[in-house]
């Protein structure tokens, strides 16, 4: 499944430039997630047993896992958090945005 790609939001500047349905396709967003989020989530490489449950239960795609170890797009991921609750090993714990790991 491709990631989301980001698209800026053009204002349209005549009536013919409005959007009829959908402003823009699939996979694609108009900003990034990362500028409001106060939890982001960090995976132990050590602890993770690769089942999956983050990258299916993610919301916005964030958790790649097509490598070595899963890694998370931070400009993607709004810190909710459901990947941390869902790990069955513990693996993911949410850190506070600009602490000391950081």
């Amino acid at each position: 499944m491709p990631k989301p790609t980001v698209m800026p939001f053009q204002f349209p500047r005549t009536r013919e430039e409005m959007p009829h349905g959908p402003y823009a396709k699939a996979a694609v967003l108009v900003e990034t997630n990362a500028g409001w989020r106060v939890f982001r989530p960090v995976i132990a490489a050590a602890k993770c047993r690769k089942c999956m449950q983050c990258w299916l239960i993610c919301p916005d795609g964030a958790i790649d896992c097509t490598g070595e170890s899963y890694a998370i797009d931070y400009n993607f991921c709004k810190g909710c958090g459901l990947c941390a609750s869902e790990c069955p090993a513990k693996a993911i714990t949410m850190v506070k945005e600009g602490g000391k790991d950081e």
